[in-house]
């Protein structure tokens, strides 16, 4: 298929860009190896499209979710992973700052 076609997300469906999952670095600076097992560290993603029936973000959030939870695709070359939004953790976006509950990151 070499024609680029427009992509709908459908129902409750999260297209998320997910930060890099390599080295990190704590707050105090020190370097972590990718290696160092994380299997129950949530992950923080940026959210690309949304189904018709999303109602929690938008395009733009951040999103915190488990990286078991998943599913891989590549569109155009990029990775992305596919969510369903009961299992987004939370979201973090400028536009909740409104909001008279919540945590600040």
């Amino acid at each position: 298929m070499s024609e680029k076609l427009p992509i709908k997300m459908l129902n409750d469906r999260v297209l998320v860009r997910s930060e890099a999952e390599g080295e990190r670095s704590s707050t105090g600076g020190i370097l972590i190896p990718a290696t160092v097992a994380t299997s129950k560290r949530l992950a923080w993603a940026e959210v690309v499209a949304t189904g018709p029936n999303v109602r929690a973000m938008e395009v733009g959030d951040k999103v915190l979710f488990n990286p078991e939870d998943r599913y891989e695709v590549e569109v155009r070359g990029e990775d992305f992973v596919i969510l369903r939004e009961r299992d987004v953790h939370a979201v973090a976006s400028g536009r909740l700052e409104d909001s008279p509950t919540g945590l600040y990151l």
